[in-house]
């Protein structure tokens, strides 16, 4: 008899402001150091802006469609947005009680943040020298006409609105002005010279104010005060249907039209005259329903995560190098080693390097044949890239496929599309409707009168830089259940009309849903038997109604669930006959939480994935996503413990509820931080 699950989900937007106000406990844990808490400022406004430019956006988008519209969710977007904008000024309320809390830290470091009123004698020749150098040249000041319309605002620069007057003759007309501040030219916190202990930062926004009288001096003004205002702009890419122009043209385009998105947010300094904010106002025609947020002296706090290392090395987290890898470092080729066991590399506790040193000498290898890579994100100054390029040098057919609409990384893309094809890679761009977000490469080797294939599969992107702060996991293998499956997908997102079978790999759009409802449903099958019954599942996101509900109906009957989610939980856990047989927990710490890893208990012969894919209804049906079976029992010992130690943290998990709370789980016994522990984990593999 089939259970009557009853819906009760957890809104996503109200789920993601749980997730960042987590981040925000970060920069408030004073056993952090404190410029690792400033980082952490950084992050978490660099997510709320994205959250307004993607997930506000659309919501708002909703709401003013003509007639009656409903979410998906059937929600009313104008309630949810009402609920969003009190959440995030409570929010930036807390930010703005850290970060005053957090500048009195730095001062019992002997490191101080000056304003342009604080500049003394020593500094202020340091000053005016820097902002004739580096500053003047990249400022344009922009008068404001009452009777012409307000200057654009591009989407999340910082801009100081400037009034000018004189006190003396309060009757004469105030002159209004506005200055983009170049902080993609130079650098927004800057540190002074300093000729005794103490050490001094200054905002560029401050070296600007303190030399707004050289900006104006052709006006004849005696006052002059300059506040902060930042626009948000919905970030939805706007994708014409020309069939004569190639998806590069139309995505390049979309690019360029994203900076003139409708306005989602706007944020200004609270300080501000009331004159001068009206002003604003008028000229842009803003409402309450475009977000108008009161914020401190400083806005774009995003550019704190590059923080300057200034002071004592405790205020920073002690080195974690990445370690080696015992079945890799120092051979003479990653190929042979893989041909004879499968290896897996866990990030960044372990290096990335391997896997460029897999390309690399996939590239030289005179009996390597092909070499393919799908692409989402990779760095700016890719070894990835350069790998590639080398490949096709040495005569390989090399094909890469670049997802061109990875959001945010658009314009790199293109960038690296073109000079690959220049190069003469062969590049694809994936397919319409479907995104392509899986992790592989494929290598093909001749092996005397034989063919061997060689794949990655990983859950993060091929960027050395990321490699370093998310938790990622990757598998390489020769093993034929899997190489044979990854070599369909690739001849899939090529010739999508050519229908094929996946034997052993899980694959969205294909499978993904199916295959774990199938695994879901030995769990309670063997629940109903009496049999133990656990499944562990790792997340960044969990959203999707369908998996919900059959968690729901597998908590009924016995099944016993832990999920470690990073950021969207829809799911509501503990709930006294729906839920009560699973927990929740997120952690957050200092690594990225990227790796999505799933452990079935199935009656014993224990069946373990790692993926691409999080539960998000996106990723289950309009992405290519590709979760990997381990084999290896090596391998499935070292995710089991990778997993219990994540689910024995009791420093950084936090509990997952209905209402937010992001309580840390309690501590009993002995302090465990999973990522610390992993990474000791991880060392004493190498004494083994």
């Amino acid at each position: 008899m089939s259970l009557k699950i009853p819906s009760k989900f957890i809104n996503r937007e109200v789920s993601w402001l749980s997730f960042n106000e987590r981040v925000l406990q970060e920069a408030e844990d004073n056993s952090n150091p404190i410029i690792e808490r400033m980082k952490f400022l950084g992050i978490f406004s660099n997510n709320r802006d994205e959250f307004f430019r993607v997930r506000v956006a659309n919501i708002r988008r909703v709401a003013e469609l003509p007639g009656i519209n409903f979410l998906s969710t059937g929600e009313d977007p104008k309630v949810v947005l009402g609920d969003i904008l009190k959440q995030v000024l409570k929010q930036q309320n807390r930010f703005d009680r850290v970060f005053k809390r957090l500048m009195k830290d730095l001062q019992k470091e002997n490191i101080y943040f000056l304003n342009e009123t604080e500049i003394g004698e020593d500094h202020k020749e340091f000053v005016r020298d820097f902002f004739v150098d580096k500053v003047r040249t990249n400022i344009v000041p922009i008068i404001i006409n009452k009777r012409k319309s307000f200057p654009f605002l591009k989407d999340a620069s910082t801009y100081m609105f400037v009034k000018m007057y004189n006190k003396k003759d309060k009757n004469e007309k105030s002159e209004y002005a506005l200055i983009e501040i170049p902080s993609e030219q130079v650098d927004r916190i800057l540190t002074l010279p300093s000729t005794d202990k103490k050490k001094y930062l200054i905002m560029l926004d401050d070296i600007i104010r303190y030399n707004l009288p050289q900006v104006f001096s052709i006006f004849n003004y005696d006052t002059i005060e300059a506040y902060n205002i930042k626009l948000t702009r919905d970030a939805e890419l706007d994708i014409d249907e020309d069939i004569s122009k190639s998806l590069v043209d139309k995505l390049s385009k979309g690019v360029k039209n994203r900076q003139v998105g409708e306005p989602v947010r706007f944020v200004y300094d609270v300080q501000m005259p009331r004159d001068m904010r009206q002003l604003i106002e008028k000229k842009m025609k803003l409402q309450k329903s475009d977000n108008l947020i009161p914020g401190g002296r400083y806005h774009n706090f995003k550019d704190y995560i590059a923080f300057p290392k200034i002071g004592s090395s405790q205020l920073l987290n002690p080195s974690m190098p990445p370690l080696p890898n015992k079945d890799l470092e120092g051979v003479s080729s990653i190929i042979d080693v893989i041909k004879k066991k499968d290896v897996a590399c866990f990030y960044p506790f372990q290096k990335f390097d391997y896997v460029i040193d897999f390309l690399r000498q996939a590239a030289i290898d005179p009996n390597v044949t092909t070499i393919k890579i799908n692409i989402y994100r990779v760095a700016n100054n890719s070894r990835i890239i350069n790998a590639l390029i080398n490949a096709v040098k040495n005569g390989k057919d090399v094909t890469v496929l670049i997802e061109l609409r990875a959001r945010f990384d658009e314009h790199n893309n293109i960038k690296w599309s073109q000079e690959l094809e220049e190069e003469g890679v062969k590049v694809n761009f994936g397919l319409r409707g479907l995104k392509v977000h899986s992790k592989l490469i494929l290598v093909k080797r001749k092996e005397g009168r034989s063919e061997t294939t060689y794949v990655h599969v990983g859950t993060g992107n091929f960027h050395e830089k990321t490699a370093k702060i998310y938790s990622d996991a990757s598998l390489l293998t020769s093993d034929k259940r899997i190489a044979n499956d990854i070599e369909k997908v690739f001849d899939f997102v090529e010739r999508p009309y050519i229908n094929k079978r996946f034997n052993n790999i899980i694959i969205s759009p294909y499978n993904t849903r199916t295959k774990f409802l199938q695994l879901i449903n030995q769990e309670i099958r063997n629940a109903k038997k009496g049999k133990p019954a656990k499944i562990i599942i790792k997340l960044n996101n969990f959203n999707d109604p369908e998996l919900i509900k059959k968690f729901y109906e597998a908590s009924c009957e016995g099944v016993e669930i832990k999920m470690i989610i990073r950021g969207i939980c829809s799911l509501v856990p503990g709930v006294k006959d729906l839920s009560e047989n699973i927990e929740v927990i997120s952690i957050v710490d200092r690594y990225l939480e990227h790796v999505r890893m799933f452990h079935f208990h199935n009656d014993g012969n224990e069946l373990f994935f790692i993926g691409s894919a999080d539960w998000l209804v996106r990723n289950l049906d309009r992405r290519v996503e590709v979760t990997t079976p381990i084999y290896d029992t090596e391998i499935q010992n070292n995710m089991r413990e990778f997993l219990n130690l994540q689910l024995k943290d009791n420093v950084k998990a936090r509990i997952v509820d209905e209402k937010g709370r992001n309580k840390y789980v309690p501590k009993k016994g002995k302090s465990i931080r999973s990522q610390m522990e992993q990474y000791k984990y991880f060392k004493s593999l190498l004494e083994d």
